[in-house]
């Protein structure tokens, strides 16, 4: 049985136990689970896992649990390692907020030029602030 909205269930431990067997990226089991998210039981790890399961997000196997579908709102996946998606834009931001500043000033400073390092810098916080922020909030 799959539930309406599979992404209903990624909340509080079964969002932990999801990105777990997503960074894991091979079957895990379910006292893997247990002891690497330092859960009271295998059989809290077990309905967490199942949970998954019912909403059609992971697959059992005889070698564990594996992914069935990938969800990453906010994230990319490399390798093992989630990268939120702002921080690309970090980098590009302030690549372009370097480049601004040394190879493209100008010799006097024009309204123009001011302009675009407000607007590039604002930018630029902007993706901070929401890297930060899906850091924070563990989102996927």
């Amino acid at each position: 049985m799959k539930l309406e909205n599979s992404e209903d269930v990624l909340r509080g431990v079964t969002l932990q136990v999801y990105r777990y067997v997503l960074k894991n990226g091979k079957p895990t089991g379910i006292r893997e689970v247990q002891n690497s998210l330092d859960l009271s039981s295998p059989r809290l790890a077990f309905y967490h896992l199942n949970k998954l399961e019912e909403a059609g997000l992971l697959k059992k196997t005889p070698e564990g649990y594996v992914l069935d579908r990938v969800i990453l709102k906010d994230s990319v996946r490399l390798k093992k390692l989630l990268v939120p998606r702002h921080f690309f834009y970090v980098l590009f931001f302030a690549t372009m907020l370097a480049f601004q500043t040394t190879l493209f000033r100008p010799p006097s400073a024009s309204r123009y030029y001011v302009f675009a390092v407000l607007a590039i810098s604002a930018a630029f916080l902007l993706n901070v602030y929401e890297t930060i922020r899906t850091l924070t909030k563990k989102r996927i």
